[in-house]
């Protein structure tokens, strides 16, 4: 299993927090203004990027022809002002048809009622029922920007839950970030262990770190 599984793998296999991934990526990594269109939802998995542009999401229809099954969607939007990049029909043309994993979009969306009624794993930049023109765009897509997004995002690893979205860049996607995973989720369990049952407080936990002068627990803690 490449490294690239083997990281999506643990992260849904525990869980993985978005908060817990930006952590371990320095608090860095979110994109900023996306939220889940429903609750509940945990996704993980490799980025499949996509695009719009000059509102119009014909380059949209055209891409999820050929988009691979397992794959987050990521959509980013340019100049699209406010007008959702699709609504319905194509998410369960991409989720249904295609088995992706989820839809992030960096734009807006619209039909709600239905995205709620099916509870899909969608999460955007927010809802309007001002949708993108279904006609092919008068020029052609900057090249390099999409070299550049595409580069940057196709391969990389999406992190989505009820907090938002967090990308994991192919540059992290290694071994040494596999391991500080494991480190933050040990981390987590001994921060809840100390407030649950040591009842210290947050002080303690957090800024001073009291339970590491605390041999017999780290031991104990190295053992499990």
């Amino acid at each position: 299993m490449e490294i690239r599984e083997r990281i999506i793998d643990y992260l849904v296999r525990n869980r993985v927090s978005t908060t817990e991934v930006a952590d371990a990526l320095g608090k860095t990594g979110v994109l900023p203004n996306v939220m889940p269109v429903n609750r509940g939802h945990y996704k993980a998995g490799k980025i499949k990027w996509i695009y719009a542009y000059e509102e119009s999401n014909w380059p949209i229809h055209e891409q999820v022809q050929d988009i691979e099954e397992d794959c987050v969607v990521f959509v980013e939007a340019f100049d699209c002002g406010d007008r959702a990049v699709f609504g319905e029909l194509v998410s369960k043309y991409i989720l249904l048809y295609h088995q992706s994993r989820a839809i992030v979009a960096n734009g807006k969306m619209r039909d709600a009622a239905g995205l709620i009624k099916e509870n899909w794993p969608i999460w955007c930049g927010g809802l309007t029922p001002v949708g993108c023109f279904n006609r092919k765009p008068e020029k052609d897509f900057d090249e390099e920007i999409r070299k550049e997004h595409s580069e940057r995002y196709d391969g990389a690893i999406a992190v989505c839950d009820d907090c938002g979205v967090v990308i994991i860049p192919k540059e992290c996607i290694t071994e040494e970030f596999l391991i500080k995973l494991h480190h933050m989720e040990e981390q987590e369990d001994i921060w809840f262990d100390r407030l649950d049952h040591y009842k210290e407080s947050t002080f303690d936990i957090v800024c001073k770190k009291k339970y590491l002068d605390d041999q017999v627990y780290m031991s104990r803690r190295s053992l499990e």
